[in-house]
């Protein structure tokens, strides 16, 4: 009989005073951190960072531009990705009115994505009630019952359900600005509501009467919502002037009538492609995130992987053909926010604290070091010789961020932190096309891929 080999004492467990003293020294003889230091504490590290060439050779000129209207604010929200597919159905809808500019309600979008989530939520409780409260699916289901995030199909699930709405027919409340204070209620509420519905189960509760109590919670969440962010429109009168001065009065209509009305688009007809270059999720696959959506009995988030290129390509189709692109991504890597530039050299962290720390994009997804966290819109493209340069983006965040509310994106920066675009399926080569309807691969409810634009 064998023995195990003693196990070794592992060297520099503990950090001893030498160590530290060794660090310490090694900092003070080193000119170039100490001129570093001297910076950051006078002006801030993250001033110090910025390249100035890569501020210098920034310009926001673009050989391809579609956008001709004004930014729109999310404000102190996370509905980022609903801005930018109602932008993305804003500008078929100024086509066919003749409007100059023009907005949908962002707010009636929200309260009945929120709604909705809610019962996602409860649903997804009742389906876990035989699971331990620290089972890591329940964990994470409780972790954030609801948020003002999403992703592409489910904005086309709240599209296809509820339709649209002007913004004129439900303006933005001081609640719809600044969702804090209603999420928070939101999720005491939907937290009491789980507890409520596994104590029911655990007394021997059928599951009618788990979904009665479900109900009961739905009225609350129902109230909080019409609380802050008022009553959703059922139908509304339409009448606008367009930019020749003509006067049209359309009359009453709901707001699905409205959408099949004045937007052509036909969102169930798009396709989400990601860029997920982790050796377990090969490109040309369909995937789809447990747990991931807002809508029960809507269609499920689905995703098509596919290689960075590829995504480049779609894009750039789209842009030709007059049409913006919804997108998402890591917004903050390598970021500007004041001048709206996005360029892998902005930050030099190696000349400020002496290492690149890099890794690349798979290895940042399975580290948990980057994930798509924002959604915007394509509205152009910068082309030379046939090669993307640049890229032009539309944010919600107001006019007075960024650079009069755009972004200029460089094609390096879209190869490491893009993960999502929106295209027509017609768009995709015959191959991709087939391969959108093979039976999705099912994520864990915690991957990457099934983060949330906010």
């Amino acid at each position: 009989m064998s023995r195990r080999p003693p196990k070794q004492r592992r060297k520099y467990r503990i950090l001893t005073a030498k160590i530290i003293s060794e660090f310490e020294k090694g900092f003070m003889r080193n000119a170039q951190a100490r001129l570093a230091q001297n910076a950051a504490t006078e002006v801030g590290a993250d001033k110090i960072l910025k390249s100035r060439d890569a501020i210098f050779e920034t310009d926001h000129s673009f050989s391809l531009q579609l956008d001709k209207w004004q930014v729109t604010a999310q404000e102190k929200s996370g509905r980022c990705w609903l801005f930018a597919g109602l932008n993305l159905m804003r500008s078929s809808a100024m086509k066919r009115l003749r409007l100059e500019n023009f907005e949908f309600s962002q707010n009636y979008a929200m309260f009945w994505d929120k709604f909705e989530k809610a019962n996602y939520f409860l649903e997804a409780i009742i389906d876990t009630v035989d699971m331990d409260t620290d089972d890591r699916e329940v964990a994470f289901l409780l972790n954030e019952p609801i948020s003002d995030g999403g992703q592409w199909n489910m904005f086309v699930n709240l599209i296809e359900k509820y339709g649209a709405v002007p913004k004129s027919a439900m303006p933005e409340t001081a609640g719809s600005s600044n969702t804090g204070a209603m999420n928070r209620a939101l999720q005491k509420r939907l937290r009491a509501g789980a507890f409520e519905i596994r104590d029911l189960h655990g007394k021997g509760a059928t599951n009618d009467k788990l979904g009665s109590h479900k109900l009961h919670v739905l009225r609350t969440i129902n109230a909080i919502l019409r609380v802050n962010l008022g009553n959703p429109p059922s139908s509304f009168t339409w009448q606008w002037m367009d930019k020749k001065r003509k006067f049209t009065r359309a009359g009453e209509m709901t707001p699905r009538q409205f959408v099949q009305r004045y937007c052509p688009l036909r969102l169930k007809n798009y396709a989400c492609l990601v860029n997920d270059p982790r050796p377990s999720n090969p490109y040309g696959r369909t995937y789809t995130v447990k747990r991931l959506g807002n809508i029960v009995g809507g269609e499920i988030v689905r995703y098509l992987n596919v290689d960075i290129e590829i995504m480049k390509k779609m894009a750039v189709k789209s842009l030709q053909a007059g049409e913006p692109v919804w997108m998402g991504c890591d917004v903050g890597q390598q970021f500007d926010r004041k001048l709206g530039i996005q360029d892998l050299r902005l930050l030099d962290y190696e000349s400020v604290y002496g290492d690149a720390f890099e890794m690349n994009k798979s290895r940042r997804l399975l580290y948990g070091d980057t994930k798509m966290t924002h959604a915007m819109l394509f509205t152009g493209v910068d082309i030379k010789s046939g090669k993307t340069r640049r890229w032009r983006i539309e944010n919600s965040w107001g006019k007075d961020q960024c650079h009069k509310g755009f972004i200029s994106m460089t094609d390096e920066w879209f190869n490491e932190f893009m993960f999502e675009i929106a295209v027509k399926k017609t768009l995709l080569p015959a191959k991709l096309q087939k391969a959108i309807n093979l039976k999705p691969r099912i994520l864990p409810p915690w991957d990457p891929m099934g983060s949330l634009a906010e």
